[in-house]
This record gives C-alpha cells, structure tokens and sequence, in this order.
C-alpha cells in the first residue's frame, strides 16, 4: 500500500512511512499531513526500498518490529544504497542490539507507542535539519570532487600533503622537488581550487 497526500505548507518536505499496522500508518500519515508535510505510506518495508521516490529533503519514520524485515535492517539497506537519509523509529518494544545497531547506524530518535505528538514534531523537526545538513555535505563533496579532477597528477599528490598539514620543507624532501617548485604547485592548488587559505583547504576535506 502505498498513498500520497499534501497539504498546503512544508509540502517541499517528505516524509516515508513503513508501518505494517494500518491504524498506526493512518494515525502517523493524517497527524503528518495535517502539518503540511509530504508523506508517502507502505505497510512493509519492501515495496518502499523497490522504488524510493528521489526526493529531497526527505526522512524516515518506520516501526522497528516488522514480519519479514526489521526497521533496523531498513536502515542497513539505505546506508548499504548510500541514502543519507534521517531514519526515526517507532516500537512499542525494541531489544538492546537493535537499539545499538540503530544508533550506530544514525537514528535520530526512538518514539515508543503510543506516540505523543510533541515528540513527534520534535523528532521530525530533528531530522529535518539533519536531512538539510546531509544534503549540504553532498552537494560540496560533488563539488570538491569536480575541483579535484582539475589537478595535474603532481598537483594532486601536493594537494593530499597539503591536507595531511605538511608544510613547504616537507613537501620539498617528499616529493624530492625544488622549493620553488612545490610553491608553485601549492599556489595551483589553490587557484584550481577556488580556496585562499590552508584553512578553506582543510574545510573543504571535511566533506
């Protein structure tokens, strides 16, 4: 089963359900809507990793017990596809090794049944600006990546020294080149690069 409802606001925003009960599917789905977000439902975890919908920004909300396949193993399964996305869990019981498993994996909140609306929002808010943070990170690694392949084979060897914090002396005796020389392939770099400082360098390394 799978449905799609929006409301007039927040609608930019989605939000996929996986819960094999319907009366919890039905209550989390129109509390949802009704904040105006975009919400897709499924009442198992299958039909929703057949086809995720490409959109963005966008979180899960899924139960953690379910026949066939566990939240947790949901979870596993985007990190396996390279989803960055922020995964809530809803259970009326949950063990240990999964809440360890979860929080490994990156949950942003675990809601236990029966849902108040406040934690709700809150968690829902929380992974919201987390789905945002991830897609940001995604976009400037692209962006360093497309930088990258503008480096000369020389420049790119300069460029991971340079992000290990090696100063000229260093890059001089490892590379076995002149001063001068490792200067002017630092200054490409950063050219290439579009950054003034070591410091924008090491920024940008941490995508």
């Amino acid at each position: 089963m799978q449905t799609l409802a929006k409301a007039n606001i927040r609608t930019s925003e989605h939000i996929f359900i996986i819960d094999d009960n319907d009366a919890m599917a039905k209550f989390l789905n129109i509390m949802l809507t009704n904040l105006g977000y975009s919400t897709y439902v499924y009442s198992n975890a299958f039909d929703f990793l057949k086809a995720i919908p490409q959109v963005n920004p966008s979180i899960l909300i899924t139960d953690m017990n379910m026949p066939h396949m566990t939240g947790v193993e949901v979870q596993a399964e985007l990190v396996r596809l390279e989803r960055m996305m922020p995964v809530i869990f809803i259970s009326g019981k949950s063990t240990v090794h999964q809440s360890i498993t979860a929080m490994k994996q990156g949950a942003v909140d675990f809601l236990l049944k029966p849902v108040l609306k406040e934690q709700l929002i809150s968690a829902v808010e929380s992974a919201f600006k987390l789905s945002e943070k991830n897609i940001k990170w995604t976009t400037n690694k692209a962006s360093l990546e497309t930088l990258l392949k503008n480096l000369a084979p020389r420049e790119r060897e300069v460029y991971e020294l340079m992000v290990l914090g090696f100063n000229n002396n260093e890059i001089v005796k490892t590379l076995t080149i002149a001063l001068p020389t490792a200067k002017q392939y630092k200054a490409a770099v950063m050219y290439k690069l579009q950054i003034k400082s070591l410091s924008e360098l090491i920024n940008l390394q941490s995508f």
